[in-house]
């Protein structure tokens, strides 16, 4: 069973650039972004985790941590990161996880049947699936996910908005409309009455009987 919305994120202790990760307490009482690759030094990649490390004043701003999880070693990262910096002209000061014993891709059921697994040899094409994003909530709970192909680039800015809509909406009873960025008007939840509503958010700007705008309290 794959992870779900509002399961708790699996925990679990390994290696990582920054040393060993013990991921329920690197969280702590923050958000986080888990992402995943399925190998270092592959193109699509380098270009993603260089993205990251230049929004890393942006994920700072909104209190929020960010990891990396590839099936390489730690060693492999450290010289990765080199070109990721190069590329991205920002240091990538993030940590990534070292698995390569594939625990933490098994835990958040990211791998296909273990028989397209090879035990030595393994190539990009044999972890294609490793390649997931995971908004988590302070209580570890998952708010968010997102699975690409290895052909398609994750858009950062698009996971950055999604984190904005997440945490203006987390705890109370708001929804976002379709491409909603920060700033923009909020959707109401069906469980409160519109005049309750109006007392407490002012006026609405009602489209639809269950659809109901208001201004997101600052």
């Amino acid at each position: 069973m794959g992870i779900r919305i509002n399961d708790i994120a699996p925990d679990f202790t390994a290696d990582s650039t920054a040393g060993t990760i013990h991921f329920h307490e690197w969280l702590a009482d923050g958000y986080a972004i888990v992402f995943s690759h399925p190998r270092d030094f592959t193109p699509v990649c380098t270009t993603e985790f260089g993205a990251v490390a230049q929004l890393a004043p942006e994920f700072a701003k909104r209190k929020t941590k960010v990891i990396g999880v590839s099936v390489d070693s730690v060693e492999d990262h450290g010289k990765w990161k080199r070109d990721i910096e190069a590329f991205a002209g920002a240091p990538a000061d993030f940590p990534i996880i070292d698995d390569t014993s594939l625990t933490v891709a098994k835990a958040y059921d990211m791998l296909p049947a273990e028989y397209y697994l090879p035990a030595e040899g393994r190539t990009p094409a044999n972890t294609a699936t490793v390649r997931t994003v995971y908004i988590i909530g302070p209580d570890k709970k998952v708010r968010l996910t997102m699975t690409y192909p290895m052909s398609v680039g994750r858009n950062f800015a698009e996971i950055l908005r999604a984190l904005d809509a997440v945490q203006a909406t987390d705890g109370v009873p708001f929804a976002t409309p379709a491409n909603w960025v920060p700033g923009q008007d909020v959707i109401v939840a069906l469980s409160v009455p519109t005049e309750d509503a109006k007392a407490k958010y002012g006026e609405l700007d009602i489209k639809l009987p269950y659809l109901r705008f208001a201004k997101r309290p600052v």
